[in-house]
């Protein structure tokens, strides 16, 4: 019984690792290319910048940083994916911010929704404390960028 058991380990750790080989053929998630800034919000200072690209810019700018494990799949294809995701709902590299956006980024920050949960378990820094959430919510307002949906 033991050694049937161990066989049927044995295949199944074979056919997984054959699996995992396989699925790195697939070149989704290793294009780490940045499309580069067009333009980004006029920052009111440093500070509000600095918040931003801790918390937000792996995803919502042209400025990602790809850590190794970023080129795994299929961990290069759920990273690939939330950077174009985000980038599609908010880009700090191609600034164009419209009344639904703004609503959008006053809400999720101070929601405690962004940064995810998962991104800031990898990623410690981006975890805002409530401090630098006002701060970055303030700076963004400051900057020109009405926040209205606050209040």
């Amino acid at each position: 019984m033991l050694k049937k058991t161990l066989i049927v380990l044995g295949i199944f750790l074979a056919l997984a690792m054959l699996f995992f080989g396989l699925i790195q053929l697939v070149p989704y998630g290793r294009n780490h290319t940045d499309p580069g800034i067009v333009q980004e919000p006029a920052w009111n200072d440093p500070q509000t910048r600095d918040l931003a690209a801790r918390a937000c810019f792996d995803c919502h700018s042209s400025q990602t940083n790809w850590p190794w494990y970023t080129n795994i799949a299929p961990i290069s294809w759920l990273t690939q994916h939330d950077v174009d995701e985000g980038r599609r709902r908010l880009n700090f590299s191609d600034w164009n911010p419209n009344s639904r956006t703004v609503r959008s980024i006053s809400r999720a920050i101070s929601e405690g929704n962004m940064p995810p949960s998962y991104y800031r378990m990898i990623h410690p820094s981006a975890q805002l404390s409530d401090a630098e959430k006002q701060l970055l919510i303030q700076g963004l307002h400051a900057s020109g960028i009405s926040l209205s949906a606050l209040k």
